[in-house]
């Protein structure tokens, strides 16, 4: 009888969860992904993609303008896709999307040419810019004159999702003065000279985002492949994370977040004992400073953290400052056991520190410095120059390793306190807090919602939030590629922007220069077919790191698919880096995509070679019949060549068509 029972309950528990999936799907009305609204441009003569929902097993019909018609039945979950055939490029038209209950009209379609604009900040830049320190070249006037009908820009939504995501919001405009200030610059100025050139429809898709890396752009699957990230793709996809962290966090103590600068300036968080001299910090670990400190821990950090670090002085004729470009977001300094300034609020995060340190501070020989940062959100910093600079304007240098340790962590809206104790970190559950910095979350979002959607191919600019990791990207940045290619099961062209030279660290150190080996990582990326780079060397601004040309970042990378794409009898590169070889004292560089010929611009410098031991010395440089011979009185026995190599780098190497060489080296 129980067993009847239960069964019984079972089938009216199945057929209640049928009545009511049969109903919510039954009662779908007809949609489109967004993507396909008024003003949109479609890919020319090819199979274009429709997609969309409506009831289970209804008829779905488009009708074109151009006189192509497709019908298909809806699914069980009431999904439908269809293959329209588009014709050569032109319009406007208009497209009726038809249900068996309702109707969709799509007016001012336009037939071109379609690309995705993806990347950081430098494709986010708008054509208005971001003023006043990120400015783009001419901008008011750029956008005066932006009256162009046939581009339109479809600009995808911040979104990010740690699942894979169908909807999105955005939608197509037209490019006019009124609407293009906030189009991608980078993307605009790529639309506007294929226009004028092949004088079709352009259409753009356009979805970045700032500071993000490129694993945040890549799936799953993909970045599963990599194996560097393993862990924190298992917390991420692990259903108890939440529990094991709200176990940690009920062993400590907690109180409210401060509110205001002056709670902050006052917190009291059992960790003084950390700034005095005689403090035994041996068993602390060790971090880089000048660098991001929030993400040296097991786990995304926000809270109190202290740094520690012993420091030299051997002249106290004068009194000290102490300078520290910026510190996110807060801080109080000791010198000695001694506070000697402190900046309390959010507010002050990209603010310069200057705190006096008198001489009577100080001890001839060694010095304890200790510093109690906060992070209450977003990337934790220190940045360069970190200088100590008496009053003759001698420096010494606090760059390099500190011991650090944690004191508080901030955690669901209250600061939970661990003072003093020591941690046993391997006990901590991971904590993942959703942001765009995350692995997949913003293919998750941003990309993976556009797909199938018919594209020509794809842009790119990125880079810059993946360097210090340069032999991870070459890894990425192909893995990304390949990724977005399979998804669209088209190996469509992809045209990149090589990261320009900017100074990352602040410091005269050049042996901490990182950009050139990041540019190197993209650079190799070529060896994949149907790439191509634009190399920006020579609008570089070493001091922003948006460089305000994006005109010419647009037209080089239109350029590289007018030659490649559309078969454009133009040179689109500079001249990269081919081979190398030696005769006798000298190594003879040969490059691809020489133009017209090799020149230089002012002279030829920034070239160095070395010999077995990687010893690199500046070299003579001399272009002889479209090559560059290199040698030096102090290398004997030269094997190995480079170019460009650091974050300052200045170019001087062209081709006659006026465009660049990328920075290179031959290891």
């Amino acid at each position: 009888m129980l067993k009847k029972y239960i069964l019984g309950t079972t089938i009216a528990v199945f057929c209640f969860s049928l009545f009511s999936f049969q109903l919510k799907t039954k009662n779908k009305s007809l949609q489109l992904n967004v993507l396909f609204t008024d003003h949109m441009v479609l890919q020319q003569k090819r199979n274009v993609t429709f997609w969309g929902e409506n009831a289970p097993n209804e008829k779905v019909t488009i009708a074109t303008g151009w006189g192509k018609s497709e019908t298909t039945i809806t699914d069980l979950d009431g999904n439908w896709e269809l293959h329209v055939r588009t014709p050569k490029a032109g319009g406007p038209y208009t497209i009726h999307v038809k249900g068996a209950h309702s109707n969709i009209l799509i007016k001012d379609v336009l037939i071109g040419e379609v690309w995705l604009a993806s990347g950081q900040s430098n494709m986010e830049m708008p054509l208005r810019g971001w003023p006043p320190n990120d400015v783009i070249d001419n901008s008011e006037e750029e956008i005066a004159k932006s009256g162009y009908p046939e581009i339109r820009m479809f600009t995808v939504e911040r979104q990010l999702s740690l699942d894979p995501k169908i909807t999105f919001n955005g939608r197509w405009k037209v490019s006019t003065p009124e609407t293009s200030r906030d189009f991608s610059a980078s993307a605009y100025f790529f639309a506007r000279r294929l226009n004028k050139t092949l004088n079709v429809p352009i259409g753009i898709i356009h979805s970045s985002w700032g500071g993000t890396p490129v694993e945040a752009w890549t799936s799953k699957q993909q970045v599963k492949k990599i194996g560097d990230f393993d862990r924190i793709l298992k917390t991420i996809s692990a259903v108890d994370r939440h529990k094991e962290a709200s176990d940690w966090f009920s062993k400590w103590k907690s109180i409210a977040i401060p509110i205001g600068d002056k709670q902050w300036d006052q917190l009291v968080v059992y960790d003084s004992e950390f700034k005095q001299v005689d403090y035994d910090d041996s068993h602390w670990n060790q971090v880089y400073l000048p660098g991001q400190f929030d993400a040296i821990t097991k786990s995304d950090f926000d809270g109190v953290m202290w740094f520690r670090k012993t420091v030299h002085v051997r002249d106290l004729e004068s009194d000290y400052t102490l300078e520290i470009e910026a510190i996110d977001d807060m801080d109080v300094i000791y010198v000695n056991g001694k506070k000697v300034g402190s900046f309390a609020g959010a507010t002050y995060s990209n603010s310069k520190r200057a705190y006096k340190v008198p001489k009577t501070l100080l001890n001839k020989g060694a010095n304890t410095i200790a510093i109690r940062a906060i992070d209450v959100g977003g990337p934790g910093t220190f940045k360069g120059p970190m200088l100590l600079i008496n009053d003759s304007g001698s420096k010494i240098s606090l760059s390099g390793y500190w011991s650090y340790k944690t004191a508080a962590e901030i955690y669901k809206g209250k600061l939970y306190l661990y003072g003093t104790e020591h941690l046993n970190l391997k006990d901590k559950a991971t904590i993942i807090k959703v942001n765009p910095k995350l692995p997949t979350v913003l293919f998750n979002g941003m990309i993976h919602p556009l797909i199938p959607y018919t594209i020509k191919g794809a842009i790119w600019y990125q880079g810059e939030e993946n360097v210090g990791r340069s032999e991870q990207y070459k890894r990425l940045f192909s893995a990304m590629i390949s990724d977005w290619r399979e998804r669209w099961n088209y190996n469509f062209p992809f045209y990149f922007v090589q990261i320009a030279p900017f100074q990352y660290h602040g410091e005269s150190n050049t042996a901490l220069d990182q950009s050139q080996k990041l540019r190197e990582a993209q650079r190799r990326t070529l060896n994949i077919k149907n790439t191509g780079m634009v190399v920006t060397m020579d609008i570089a601004n070493v001091n922003n790191i948006h460089p305000s040309n994006k005109q010419a970042v647009g037209k080089r990378l239109a350029g590289l698919a007018l030659a490649n794409v559309y078969g454009k009898q133009i040179v689109a590169s500079g001249p990269l880096f081919k081979s190398i070889k030696r005769r006798g004292e000298i190594l003879v560089v040969n490059f691809d995509e020489i133009g017209s010929g090799l020149i230089s611009k002012g002279d030829l410098r920034g070239f160095e070679i070395a010999g077995p031991d990687k010893i690199y010395k500046i070299a003579e440089a001399n272009i002889i019949n479209n090559t560059i011979e290199l040698s030096a009185s102090t290398v004997s026995n030269p094997k190995y060549a480079r170019y460009g190599w650091s974050d300052q780098a200045v170019p001087c190497l062209f081709n006659t068509e006026g465009l660049p060489a990328s920075s290179f080296t031959s290891e």
